[in-house]
């Protein structure tokens, strides 16, 4: 069993903050593109506090560097997505020490436990099922859960406010999604476990678009296709992706973090590619 006070042992940095700084909260920041979001905000949004989750702490170099490039700016915390109690602990965590959060990414993600997509219903198994769809749907969902109340109480430090306070938001929430989990896209088939994830992942933002976007003041939910980024999750098919279309982490990024900062009220619930055009669902 995981124990609150072995938690708390991952938290680096924590400090307070001023009411005024922005809160973001990258899960699945340890490597890929959750790690380009955090160096990304840092260098371009101040003041800041960067939460950055994942599930082995102690083996994340890169963030542990990070963190002491800019001390007193980022929080590595303990967040396995697989697993409630870490979602739980870390929200009560991040409400102790910050009070709230402005913007959620969900990056975490898996193909598929083999590491390849399913090209068949021979490659099809209940186990790989279940494993995809638990990290790739299951955990954003609870992350909105718990996080939720927190994005109530922010500030509204991404995206854009109008001067109507009816249409003004105070949080965001941005679930990594990917263009094969638009169903009406679908032309090929094949990669079962993760399109439907993705799909289901997609509905998920919806719903929570609704409902989050009933209270006042409103939260903004999207999820957004960063394209085919370099990084290990597509690793085995680069060979299959146009040069001029295969993205570093730093340009998916960029992109992306462009589409965030021009989010409203209007934007929620859709899905967005990497260029800012609408997806399909």
């Amino acid at each position: 069993m995981f124990h609150k006070s072995s938690f708390l042992s991952f938290i680096r940095n924590a400090h307070s903050i001023s009411v005024m700084a922005a809160v973001a909260l990258i899960q699945g920041a340890s490597r890929g593109i959750g790690l380009e979001f955090c160096k990304h905000i840092l260098r371009n949004k101040s003041p800041v506090a960067v939460i950055a989750a994942c599930r082995n702490p102690e083996s994340a170099a890169d963030l542990a560097g990070l963190a002491d490039q800019h001390p007193g700016k980022v929080t590595v915390l303990k967040i396995d997505v697989n697993q409630e109690h870490d979602i739980k602990n870390a929200a009560e965590v991040v409400k102790k020490t910050f009070g709230k959060v402005d913007l959620v990414i969900n990056s975490a993600a898996m193909l598929h436990p083999s590491g390849k997509g399913e090209t068949s219903l021979r490659d099809v198994s209940g186990q790989g099922l279940v494993s995809t769809l638990t990290t790739n749907t299951v955990g954003p969902l609870l992350m909105a859960k718990y996080f939720s109340p927190l994005l109530l109480k922010g500030s509204g430090a991404f995206g854009q406010q109008p001067p109507e306070k009816s249409k003004q938001h105070s949080g965001i929430i941005v679930n990594m999604t990917a263009k094969v989990g638009s169903i009406g896209d679908n032309a090929l088939g094949g990669w079962y476990s993760y399109r439907m994830s993705k799909a289901a992942l997609n509905m998920a933002t919806r719903n929570l678009s609704i409902e989050l976007g009933r209270s006042r003041p409103k939260v903004v939910c999207v999820s957004l296709h960063p394209g085919t980024v370099n990084t290990d999750l597509s690793r085995p098919y680069h060979k299959n992706v146009p040069q001029d279309k295969l993205f570093s982490t730093e340009h998916s990024v960029q992109c992306l973090m462009n589409i965030i900062n021009g989010l409203s009220v209007e934007k929620t619930g859709k899905a967005f590619a990497w260029d800012g055009s609408e997806l399909p669902w």
